[in-house]
């Protein structure tokens, strides 16, 4: 048996009450797990048609990694043998521990069958040390870099959409916010089981009493992700894409709300928010499906209809033909 297969995970953790060191040592041993061929029974295999890798993008005082799927040249006679490509700009969920390696199943697929360049950003997690805001700006610096430099990365700009999950989601949020005023213009945004809402309201939704103890995402997770997210002085309104004050003009959103999720009403409530502003939005509820259940295809069936769902919807956005999303 390799290595990588032999890699156990790690116990749970006592959320609330784990310190610093404890909660790196346990990211860091779950990471190696999300990322093991272990995980692959769960999380799914990679699409075949997709290349993928690592690269480090220099930004502002620090390099990022992110995880880069591209079309398999001449795949059905078409994939990388269409010109430039439509980017999706991809964010993770997890908050505090995660990887985009447990998301190769999802992004792989829409890399290979848009087809599209899909750059997933391996954002900083948060920690004592690292707010919520520092992930926030990975995500959107990543943004801007990458259409900044289109040419070099072989896509259209023009043709630029956003796709997170979870606190990967608030951050694709915040970045189509952002980008109706500073730029790019977004052809659509995909939001998979978002948590929008970092205020001391957070915990004010009745999916929250509901489900505070799915074994994906329990309350005290969700506790530890909030004071992790927003210390002390932190305006936390302005991390939480709900509590925006101005939604009008947005790309057109796709909503992905499994219903067994403490943060469902999260999701929902963001949807109802864009659909009063006049945002085109299409919330879709997944019965019986779990937080993070898009990264769990091994475990839950609702993931494949999830994933043929997105993948139309950004056909639809990116290609005028749809592209090989029918």
């Amino acid at each position: 048996m390799s290595e990588v297969t032999a890699v156990e995970r790690p116990p749970e953790p006592d959320w609330l009450a784990m310190t610093a060191e404890e909660l790196v040592a346990y990211r860091d041993a779950e990471n190696r797990f999300r990322s093991s061929d272990a995980a692959r029974v769960v999380t799914g295999e990679p699409d075949p048609g997709a290349g993928i890798e690592w690269q480090a993008i220099a930004l502002p005082g620090r390099e990022l990694p992110v995880r880069v799927y591209r079309p398999a040249p001449g795949r059905d006679g078409e994939g990388g043998d269409r010109g430039e490509l439509p980017l999706v700009l991809h964010v993770h969920g997890g908050g505090f521990v995660g990887t985009a390696v447990q998301c190769d199943w999802v992004t792989s697929h829409l890399a290979a069958q848009l087809p599209a360049v899909v750059v997933s950003v391996e954002h900083r997690l948060l920690d004592p040390r690292t707010p919520l805001s520092a992930a926030v700006d990975d995500g959107w610096d990543v943004l801007q870099h990458v259409v900044r430099h289109a040419a070099q990365w072989g896509i259209d700009p023009a043709r630029t959409a956003v796709f997170g999950e979870s606190c990967g989601a608030l951050i694709s949020a915040l970045a189509a916010i952002r980008a109706k005023e500073a730029g790019p213009h977004l052809q659509a945004q995909v939001l998979v089981n978002p948590a929008v809402d970092v205020t001391e309201t957070m915990f004010d939704y009745p999916s929250v009493v509901e489900y505070a103890h799915t074994p994906t995402l329990a309350e005290p997770q969700l506790r530890l992700f909030q004071r992790l997210a927003v210390p002390a002085g932190t305006d936390s309104r302005a991390l939480s894409p709900l509590s925006a004050d101005d939604l009008n003009g947005l790309a057109p959103a796709l909503v992905v709300v499994p219903t067994h999720d403490a943060v469902a009403d999260h999701g929902r409530r963001y949807a109802e928010r864009l659909q009063a502003a006049g945002t085109l939005t299409r919330l879709t509820e997944y019965p019986g499906a779990g937080h993070a259940f898009l990264s769990m295809p091994g475990m839950v069936k609702q993931a494949e209809a999830a994933r043929t769902e997105i993948l139309e919807f950004l056909g639809a956005s990116l290609w005028k033909d749809g592209g090989k999303a029918r």
